[in-house]
């Protein structure tokens, strides 16, 4: 039987955190944006009922603002889990991304804006125009025929961020060979992994990248790469950094030597809407990493429409958008390139490191080109946080019209300093939930229309059916905990684990009957809005109380020494599972027992006394992958003082692992 002071408890954990600032969209946006595409509420309900009641109807007249080489004879022709969308449609991505602006007679308008890392006295930038654009295509297109490339065919690339990272994304789509980007702070292992799964035999790379001002040494991991596999038998390499590189002829290639000679013009490849686009593998707890496939069709309707209302992209405003991710992730493919180019607003890639040559790196290079929509991790919002706020307040930041975040829920206090440092309490903050999985944002305010609170990604996006259930499918009540799942089909659902029938439905479709599962746990609120708690297995069991890990955190960084926390749970022989938090501090402040007290006393007025941590660390930095992600798993592992077998292909900085067991 509950005692009276444990409902109370239960209550108390219940409503944790509960946020009560709602900002209502600033009634300069429309005028300071050009005219918001989703004015109020009101339209955005509106429309979303209909794409939730009539979705052949919706994405029909979404798919029909892009180019089709063949009319497709079924919007979407089957559910979960094998989902087809425009099926029999013909199109080509990268067609809709280059060769379609130039038909309109855009070709001179800005296509990609770039910016080195380097910085001596002024950045190296450079700007392709969509005709530019058209032309390096081209010829990376058929420099990987001549390779002996063709239609189907798995193309590996392990770059920095340079431009042609994005010409040889796109020259793959345009020649039909699916690709299969690494992120070029990947392993040798980790390569070799991957060309294995994906049976790929060319892979496309640098001599090396800058970052903070060191060589990446690209094309040295691949080397090493071809000792884990005996399938690569051409590696096609850019001449970036200058760096010394071992080259064995008869399989290395330069790109120079190759892409420079070849002609202006490839004929687009006609695919079907089914045929897949690439490969993008993600990292399990466990086991070898997953080959996510996406399609032609409905990733590229669903990216160009995302991309267009949730930033509110307006071509010819002068908009600048620049999303800070890496193409070897989702948010690279989908949020710098496939997204953006057919929305026809230039899109900014910048190669390096955000604190190089200083703090001040970001904001300058918001200044030097006018950005517009500005899009970041959390995780990098907390380290801007902890420089100080000096480092913006002394650049020009008025161009920014809206901010984004992306890639882990974000903390009230950080959202907040977002909001009022970098977008001057004007810009809306669009928080935005997704996966590598869903191919793009599935719960998301917009700018326009949406009433925002710090820390909720809010609702869904058009046709996005989502819901918090229990395990049986029934959905819970206001702020109760459970399931995130997305109960219909849209058009950029991932199609299948590469090569792994069984994987796929046991990691997406078996738990909850015909309902994707987004492997997170979520709470809706009384006012409709979704929050993200965490992984399902991020949620901790303590004396028979469950507590979202997120909801910890939140309290922690709410608290003005932390600047940054991670909390995962721990055996106890008491309560079955305890609470271990790390924490970061902010500048000035210094370790203590004293700080400690403080912190457990701050979570416990917060949340509860349930919920105090029971091992407390301070750390200068927290294990995270390079997308910025804290790894979680592995600060488990050092909070129950055990040796990790784990993948750790994605860590960042490893030495950061090293300093906390040493701590022990």
């Amino acid at each position: 039987m509950i005692g009276e002071s444990q409902m109370s408890e239960q209550s108390n954990i219940e409503s944790i955190l509960t946020e009560s600032r709602v900002f209502e969209p600033p009634q300069s946006f429309n005028e300071r944006i050009g005219g918001a595409y989703i004015p109020s509420l009101e339209a955005y309900e509106e429309l979303y009922r209909r794409s939730i009641d009539s979705p052949n109807d919706f994405w029909s007249e979404v798919a029909d603002e892009l180019d089709w080489f063949e009319k497709w004879n079924t919007v979407c022709s089957s559910g979960f889990p094998d989902v087809k969308w425009f099926e029999g449609g013909k199109t080509n991505l990268c067609h809709n991304c280059v060769d379609r602006q130039i038909n309109m007679g855009h070709g001179d308008d800005i296509a990609i804006i770039w910016e080195g890392e380097p910085y001596d006295g002024a950045p190296e930038i450079k700007k392709l125009t969509y005709s530019d654009l058209h032309a390096e295509v081209c010829k990376c297109a058929n420099a990987l025929k001549e390779l002996g490339v063709k239609k189907g065919d798995v193309v590996t690339i392990y770059m920095g961020m340079v431009p042609e990272l994005a010409i040889a994304v796109l020259a793959c789509a345009r020649i039909g060979a699916p690709h299969s980007v690494i992120f070029g702070g990947f392993s040798s292992q980790a390569i070799a992994d991957r060309v294995e799964d994906a049976k790929s035999t060319i892979v496309i790379t640098c001599d090396g990248s800058w970052r903070r001002g060191s060589v990446v040494p690209l094309k040295d991991n691949v080397d090493a790469a071809t000792q884990f596999t005996e399938l690569i038998d051409t590696v096609l390499v850019l001449k970036r950094c200058e760096n010394d590189i071992n080259w064995q002829d008869g399989r290395d290639v330069w790109w120079h030597d190759i892409c420079d000679r070849q002609d202006e013009d490839c004929q687009c490849e006609s695919m079907d809407a089914e045929d897949m686009l690439f490969l993008l593998y993600t990292s399990g707890s466990t086991g070898k990493p997953k080959g996510i496939m996406h399609t032609t069709g409905g990733y590229m309707v669903y990216t160009y429409l995302t991309s267009k209302w949730v930033f509110n992209l307006i071509p010819g405003k002068d908009h600048v958008y620049w999303c800070t991710a890496d193409v070897g992730w989702i948010t690279g493919h989908s949020y710098i390139i496939y997204g953006l180019l057919p929305n026809r607003v230039p899109t900014l890639m910048y190669e390096g490191a955000p604190n190089f040559p200083d703090a001040a790196r970001f904001w300058d290079i918001v200044e030097r080109h006018n950005v517009t929509q500005f899009y970041t991790a959390p995780t990098a919002i907390r380290a801007f946080m902890k420089w100080g706020d000096e480092h913006p307040n002394k650049h020009d930041l008025s161009s920014l019209k809206v901010l984004g975040t992306v890639g882990e829920p974000i903390n009230p206090e950080a959202w907040m300093w977002y909001r009022k440092v970098i977008g001057n309490s004007e810009c809306p903050i669009v928080d935005t939930w997704w996966q590598t999985e869903t191919g793009g944002h599935m719960l998301t305010p917009l700018p326009g229309a949406t009433p925002t609170t710090p820390g909720s990604c809010t609702r869904p996006f058009f046709g996005i059916d989502a819901a918090v259930v229990d395990d049986d499918g029934n959905e819970v009540g206001e702020n109760e905990g459970g399931l995130l799942v997305v109960r219909q089909s849209w058009p950029s659902t991932l199609r299948g684990v590469f090569g792994d029938r069984d994987r796929f439905i046991e990691t997406y479709f078996s738990r909850v009957e015909d309902m994707y599962l987004a492997g997170d746990s979520a709470r809706k609120d009384e006012r409709g809005n979704f929050w993200i708690m965490g992984r399902i297995d991020d949620v901790i069991n303590v004396s028979g109380h469950r507590l979202g890990t997120m909801e910890v955190e939140s309290s922690l960084v709410s608290h003005e020494s932390v600047v940054e926390a991670a909390v995962v749970g721990v055996p106890h022989e008491i309560k079955g599972t305890g609470i271990a938090a790390f924490c970061t501090l902010a500048s000035g402040i210094e370790p203590s027992d004293v700080l400690k007290d403080a912190l457990r006393k701050h979570v416990g007025e917060e949340i509860g006394a349930i919920a105090k941590p029971d091992i407390l660390k301070f750390t200068d930095a927290l294990p995270k992958t390079r997308s910025g992600k804290i790894m979680r798993r592995l600060l488990r592992d050092v909070a129950a003082g055990t040796d990790s077998n784990q993948d750790v292909t994605t860590l960042e900085d490893f030495t950061v692992l090293a300093k906390l067991r040493d701590e022990e």
